[in-house]
Parts: C-alpha cells; structure tokens; sequence
C-alpha cells in the first residue's frame, strides 16, 4: 500500500494508527480470530463476501478468506492494510482479500451486499447503520466497541466513539434477530451478532 490516497495524508486517524503500528516493528502478531466472527461464519451464510470495517491486521480477514469467502478489508492505516495484505499473500490468499484506504465516515459500501460485515474496534452510529444495510438477508452483522463505561478508565476516550446503554443492538434496522450482545468483562466493550432476515 504505497498510494495514500490526498485526502488521507494528514489525516489524524491515519497518523494515529500508523505510529500505533509503526511502534510494534515489521512484523507484529495479526489479530486472533475474533470470537464471533468465527461463530458468524460457522452459520449458514447466504453467498456473498464477508466485508471488514476498521480491519486492522485482522485475522478475522483471515480466517474468511481460508473458508473461501472474497473479503473487503478496510481500514485508514497503511501499514495494517500493508500487513495483512502481505500475510494474505503469504498464505496463498492475496487474490481473496481486497485491500480498500480508507475513512469509514466517507467511504460507503460497494455491490449487492455481504453475507458479513464486521467491525471490531470502531464506533459511529452513521457507519454502523451503512453497515447493517450492507448486509444481505440471511446474513450477519458482528460489532465491538467501547461502551461509556470504559471512559472511566479512558478519561480521554471520547464519547461519540462510546456505545450507550443498549446500543449496538437497539440501532439495528428492521428485520434483524439479534442472536448475542454482551459485555465483555474487564475491557469496558460491548459485542454484538445479529442475523438479517432468513
């Protein structure tokens, strides 16, 4: 990922979480799987690929892409689309995962729709929303992140990126089965697996 994109280049996210990456060398350890991603993928899932929002290194990514599922990975860092790109290729799946710079306030879906989209370290109530609408009927949704209460230890976390009571799943549009929401002890986040439709 050598092309940043003009509107990127100062961007204070992308400076953010390229030092965040920078500062663990060339080679950290790729995100584990994360838990309901696997559990998303192990459901029938319609057709469709599997969309990564705020990806990150993302083992999740991964993992779709082994069970054979086309994925869209995006995020506003570089060098963690660098990583995962070069660890997809080393696996023989480069040609499964597409690689997309990105700001998640601007940027919007593409095509008919995934069979998943997943986001596991983000919050923004509009991005959430054009998320859940990208996903196909029959398919699921997988969310985590801070809810207000990790403020307390995160003084300096700001509230817009926090969950409120209840959210994500009293934000999901019509039509979604919301089949987990919980708080995961100790990391003030909250998670979430709803299902579309069928």
């Amino acid at each position: 990922m050598d092309d940043v994109p003009p509107d990127l280049a100062g961007h204070p996210d992308r400076l953010r979480w390229n030092a965040k990456y920078a500062k663990h060398g060339d080679a950290p350890p790729l995100t584990a799987v994360h838990p309901l991603a696997e559990r998303a993928l192990s459901l029938d899932l319609p057709d469709g690929g599997v969309l990564d929002l705020a990806s990150g290194p993302s083992g999740s990514a991964l993992h779709a892409a082994e069970a054979g599922r086309a994925v869209t990975a995006v995020d506003v860092s570089e060098i963690a689309l660098g990583r995962l790109g070069a660890e997809a290729s080393r696996r023989g799946l480069g040609s499964l995962i597409t690689l997309v710079q990105a700001d998640l306030g601007a940027w919007r879906p593409q095509g008919p729709g995934y069979a998943l989209v997943l986001c596991t370290g983000f919050w923004d109530r509009a991005v959430f929303d054009r998320a859940a609408r990208a996903v196909l009927d029959g398919g699921a949704l997988v969310w985590e992140a801070f809810t207000e209460d990790a403020r307390r230890d995160r003084p300096g976390l700001p509230a817009e990126w926090c969950l409120a009571a209840g959210e994500p799943a009293s934000l999901l549009p019509r039509g979604f089965t919301v089949l987990q929401q919980d708080d995961v002890p100790g990391s003030g986040k909250r998670r979430l697996l709803a299902r579309s439709g069928g």
